[in-house]
C-alpha cells in the first residue's frame, strides 16, 4: 500500500528579529498603542462597524513613515517573505511580491476577529506584539471544507494535517506567514489584558 501526501497548505513559523538589524518589543508595544491613541478615524471607523478594539486597517496607509520602527518591521518581513515564497516554489518571473499593506490590532478581552481571508494578495501574515496568558492561539482552516461534501469529522487524534483546524500559538516576537487564500480567525481574547499584533498582506507586481 502506498499513500502520499499532497497539495501541501504551508505555514511559515519564524522569529521577526532572524532578519533586520532587529525591533525593540516595548518600543513596538508602545508605538502601537500610542498610534491607537491618536487615530480619532480609526477609532471612529471602529465604532461604525462594531469592530472589538482597535484597528489601523482602515484609517492609516503610513505606518513606516508615521514611526520608523515599523519601517524595521517591513525590511524584515520582506526577507521572511522572500524566504517562505521560495519554500513555496513560487516562480514570480520579472515582478516581487511588494508590501501591500501593514496595520495594527489590538483586541481586548471578549474581542474577536471572525474566519476570513485576504483577496488579491499572496501571502499575508501577522506578527504578534503582546501576548498576555490565556490570549487566543490563531485558529486555521482546512481550505477543502467546502469539498468535503459527505465527509465524516476527522478524530480527535488525527494528525495535525489532517486536522480540519488547527491552531498556532505564537509568542511575542514571533512572525507567521500563510497564502492569503488560507481562512483564519482569531477566537475570543479571554485574557484580562489587550491581545496586539501587526497584520500585513504582500501582493505579486
Amino acid at each position: 500500500m502506498a499513500i502520499s501526501d499532497l497539495f501541501t497548505t504551508r505555514l511559515y513559523r519564524a522569529r521577526l528579529n532572524d532578519f533586520g538589524k532587529g525591533v525593540d518589543a516595548d518600543e513596538l508595544e508602545a508605538s502601537c498603542r500610542a498610534i491607537a491613541d491618536d487615530d480619532e478615524a480609526g477609532e471612529a471607523w471602529c465604532d461604525e462597524n462594531d469592530f472589538p478594539g482597535y484597528t489601523s486597517y482602515a484609517s492609516l496607509t503610513d505606518l513606516p513613515w508615521r514611526f520608523p520602527i515599523f519601517a524595521d518591521v517591513v525590511a524584515a518581513l520582506d526577507a521572511h517573505v522572500a524566504a517562505f515564497s521560495d519554500a513555496l516554489a513560487f516562480d514570480l518571473g520579472d515582478k516581487a511580491l511588494v508590501l501591500e499593506d501593514i496595520w495594527i490590532n489590538i483586541l481586548p478581552e471578549g474581542g474577536i476577529h471572525t474566519a476570513h481571508i485576504h483577496p488579491h494578495s499572496v501571502i499575508s501574515g501577522t506578527t504578534y506584539v503582546a501576548m498576555p496568558e490565556g490570549t487566543s492561539a490563531l485558529k486555521l482552516e482546512d481550505p477543502r471544507h467546502q469539498m468535503m461534501m459527505a465527509a465524516p469529522p476527522r478524530r480527535a487524534d488525527a494528525p495535525e494535517p489532517q486536522q480540519s483546524f488547527v491552531y498556532a500559538k505564537p509568542a511575542v516576537g514571533d512572525v507567521l506567514l500563510w497564502e492569503s487564500w488560507l481562512r483564519h480567525e482569531v477566537p475570543m481574547n479571554m485574557a484580562e489584558e489587550d491581545r496586539i499584533s501587526v497584520s500585513f498582506n504582500y501582493r505579486w507586481d
